[in-house]
């Protein structure tokens, strides 16, 4: 390849004239941001442990209360782009919150994109534009851009969830803002309900619903079924691995990140091939071994690993008597509406 020309080899009189003028020559940077043959990516393989940042968090309840947190929550940060930037890929933020029974997180709505998976506890709900949604362990619930949102808690035990953001892609964009609003009210419970059964939704005097999001929650038990149900079903498909989409649809979710639930069966290995968008992997049943690209890791129970874009993945159940779930987020409608997906063998 070509050996390109550097900085330095320029006379200082014409950089400082460059700067001047707000001028910068492109060829000394041009393999930095067009590398050959695959991006270089500032995403690290990054694993966050439930057990050790579980009672981090626990003790930011007992010294911050909500009034002071508004959302109390640790951000998992890649290291790759420096804990400052408090992101876990290019377009992805992950952070664990915490909400304490009697608590209410106040209602906002803000530009970027929200799901919660449920980690643990019981009593807790979100509020999503007027539907109360209850939150229970592996549950998916979605907080789309624009839409209003409060957390509160009826229980008597902390719950925890993990938020995914596409928040660093709106903040570079120069999008990314909240309004802060005034406490909801409940228009509906448990609208996720009228689209239990697959391939048949409501359609009430041959209306279909023309709402963005017709379903904002997803029900682990329900997931879960499906992926047994599709073991059961199909023993020989290569994954066994589910895809969270609008029902009405049939299109991801949301249309920055993509969310997936997979099953590992007992003892099964599976290995992923590299696909450009980056990837987050929490384990919320069993336990997993992963490796991205020659770094592994161990998975229990509410812990989470990302992986770069363009990373082989393999994944294997560390059980060989019972199932391992996982729950995976990824960038790929983006790229996908970019042009940019790929997939290498």
């Amino acid at each position: 390849m070509l050996e390109l020309g550097r900085l330095d080899d320029l006379p200082l009189e014409y950089r400082e004239a460059l700067t001047a003028h707000n001028l910068v020559p492109l060829w000394p940077s041009l393999r930095a941001v067009l590398p050959p043959g695959k991006p270089g990516p500032r995403t690290k393989p990054t694993h966050w442990s439930y057990e050790t940042l579980r009672p981090l968090l626990l003790r930011a309840g007992e010294l911050t209360p909500i009034e002071k947190a508004e959302r109390r929550v640790l951000v998992l940060a890649n290291p790759g782009h420096g804990l400052d930037k408090m992101q876990a890929s290019s377009s992805l933020y992950l952070g664990m919150q915490l909400l304490l029974p009697g608590e209410l997180a106040p209602s906002h709505r803000h530009t970027p994109n929200a799901v919660r998976m449920i980690v643990e506890g019981e009593g807790a709900y979100t509020t999503v534009d007027g539907e109360k949604c209850p939150m229970s362990r592996g549950d998916l619930i979605l907080t789309p851009t624009g839409l209003w949102h409060e957390h509160g808690h009826d229980g008597s035990e902390p719950v925890v969830w993990l938020d995914v953001l596409d928040l660093p892609l709106a903040y570079y964009l120069e999008a990314s803002y909240v309004t802060e609003g005034q406490p909801q009210t409940v228009k509906g419970l448990n609208a996720e309900r009228a689209y239990q059964r697959g391939g048949v939704v409501p359609s009430p005097v041959f209306a279909r619903s023309d709402k963005r999001y017709p379903m904002l929650r997803y029900p682990w038990q329900e997931v879960r079924s499906a992926l047994l149900k599709l073991a059961e079903a199909q023993p020989d498909i290569e994954a066994v691995q589910v895809a969270y989409v609008n029902p009405e649809t049939g299109c991801d979710c949301e249309n920055i990140l993509g969310f997936f639930a997979l099953m590992l069966r007992p003892g099964e290995t599976l290995a992923l091939p590299a696909r450009s968008p980056a990837a987050v992997f929490h384990q919320i049943e069993g336990g997993s071994q992963v490796d991205i690209e020659g770094t592994p890791f161990t998975l229990a129970e509410a812990d989470t690993c990302c992986a770069p874009g363009y990373s082989r993945v393999t994944l294997k159940n560390r059980s060989a008597d019972r199932p391992a779930f996982l729950f995976i987020a990824d960038e790929s409608p983006l790229h996908k509406k970019l042009g940019f997906y790929e997939v290498r063998a």
